[in-house]
């Protein structure tokens, strides 16, 4: 061999492998790289880089996930991986992502305008869907968020009846009300703060709480306070701590409580409101209320918020009544369209029927997933609502209490298996997944397949 060559191929062979192990060194490229980014971005121009607490990935140890589309069951993120949707919005998404239908309702409407200070013949097209839904809503009053919802229902309820205090359950979330935000479920319980500070001890000094299913503790609040008492609120089927239905004959007994003491009682069904039954809740259990919250669906996915009932309680808001209660973008054209176009479809089409065989073959599939693994899951729905609950051995979770005894590390593992590998659920052991007429059976199988590999993975936690 000749002497250059002798010199030239060990300084080759060194510089392969120098190349090789550099190569080894440089850190793989993150498949979530341009949310991370945008993340970073956002922490520095927005608290906790959100505008609403649920969209944070913190509880789960990872970064929020920035989304650019969605059709049909499926969103795609900013790095361009995409996922089957089980959060849908939080529920207003019942059609799915971007139905042609509604997308076409409110371009037509925005062709002529998004708001107008003035009414519009849709607020009335809407409005007598709903009651023609829901009898008990016998008048409404269109605001445009839950929260708003809420708070105008309390005003009223205090205005009707002459008195200050109301009762909530323990785990029930009904917006970022002052006055609720008191052992709150959703997001307030997801980071560890039930209570918000900000909020004097006079504000919430009206405010009664007591456990979910639990019938002798809202007896003894009534023998206690009855003749003080403006109202009880409550999700009929709680959604904010995960899915928990009532017990048999308890929403019937918190009816005839109210009626005895001289209180309403308020459905809080921005949630369930046509999402469990064509008429809600207070449809599927037959129990009516004195006023209904809405939200979600019946905006299409577009802000909105209802509050209704009775016709001698709502001729007590303003100008009807003395009860003030206003907004400049309440009704708007755009979500009264989108509402009016996804209810139209739901009352058209066997879409509930649908809902339900793709609800049932999820929580079927749950269930054996969790059997295969042995990890103590309890899969609680209703309807195309379902969650399942990483509590202390499989046991149901009836209330908030229950609730808080589930292990948020095992559940923070099945997240983010099921993330990696293609499934969006919302980033809390304590929100409601849900489904739409746009899920397939392939993409619930794919999710079930999915599930039962997450599941191993949180038993090694």
């Amino acid at each position: 061999m000749p002497l250059l060559g002798r010199f030239l191929q060990p300084a080759i062979l060194f510089a392969a492998c120098y190349t090789l192990s550099m190569k080894k060194k440089t850190p793989p490229v993150s498949r979530y790289a341009k949310s991370e980014a945008l993340f970073a971005k956002a922490r520095d121009l927005m608290p906790g880089g959100v505008s609403s607490p649920v969209r944070s990935f913190k509880s789960v140890g990872r970064d929020a996930l920035f989304i650019q589309s969605g059709e049909g069951p499926a969103i795609i993120d900013v790095d361009g991986n995409s996922y089957i949707d089980y959060v849908m919005s939080y529920g207003p998404l019942i059609l799915g992502h971007s139905h042609p239908a509604v997308q076409a309702a409110v371009a037509k409407q925005i062709s002529h305008g998004s708001s107008f200070g003035c009414c519009s013949a849709s607020e009335i097209e809407l409005a007598a869907m709903i009651r023609q839904a829901m009898p008990a809503v016998e008048m409404i009053r269109f605001v445009n968020s839950g929260t708003e919802a809420v708070m105008s229902a309390l005003r009223l309820a205090r205005g009707f009846t002459g008195r200050s205090l109301i009762v909530k359950m323990a785990g029930g979330y009904h917006g970022h009300v002052d006055s609720l935000l008191v052992q709150a479920g959703s997001g307030a319980t997801t980071h560890g703060h039930p209570s918000s500070p900000g909020i004097p001890e006079s504000v919430t000094a009206n405010t009664l709480v007591i456990a979910f299913n639990d019938l002798p503790a809202a007896q003894e609040v009534f023998t206690k306070f009855g003749p003080q008492i403006a109202a009880v609120i409550t999700e009929p089927i709680m959604g904010n701590i995960g899915v928990v239905t009532p017990q048999a004959g308890y929403l019937e007994a918190l009816r005839k409580l109210c009626e005895a003491a001289g209180a309403l009682l308020i459905f809080d069904e921005v949630m369930t409101g046509f999402r469990v039954h064509p008429s809600g809740a207070q449809g599927l259990l037959g129990v009516t209320p004195d006023l209904t919250c809405l939200g979600k669906i019946i905006g299409g996915g577009l802000p909105v918020g209802a509050y209704g009932g009775r016709r001698d309680i709502m001729n007590l808001v303003s100008p009807a009544g003395p009860v003030y209660q206003a907004g400049t973008l309440s009704g708007n054209p755009l979500a009264m369209q989108a509402g009016i176009t996804t209810l139209r479809l739901l009352q058209e089409t066997d879409i509930y029927q649908r809902l339900e065989v793709s609800g049932k073959l999820l929580e079927d599939g749950l269930q054996q997933s969790a059997q295969a693994t042995s990890c103590p899951v309890s899969v609680q729905r209703c309807g195309s609502m379902i969650t399942p609950f990483f509590s202390p051995g499989g046991t149901a979770v009836k209330n908030y209490a229950d609730a808080l005894t589930c292990d948020q590390a095992a559940f923070a593992k099945f997240f983010q298996v099921l993330l990696d590998g293609g499934v969006l659920i919302p980033p809390s052991q304590f929100e409601a997944w849900f489904i739409s007429a746009a899920h397939t059976e392939k993409d619930i199988k794919k999710t079930i397949t999915l599930a039962e590999q997450a599941m191993r993975a949180a038993m090694r936690t």
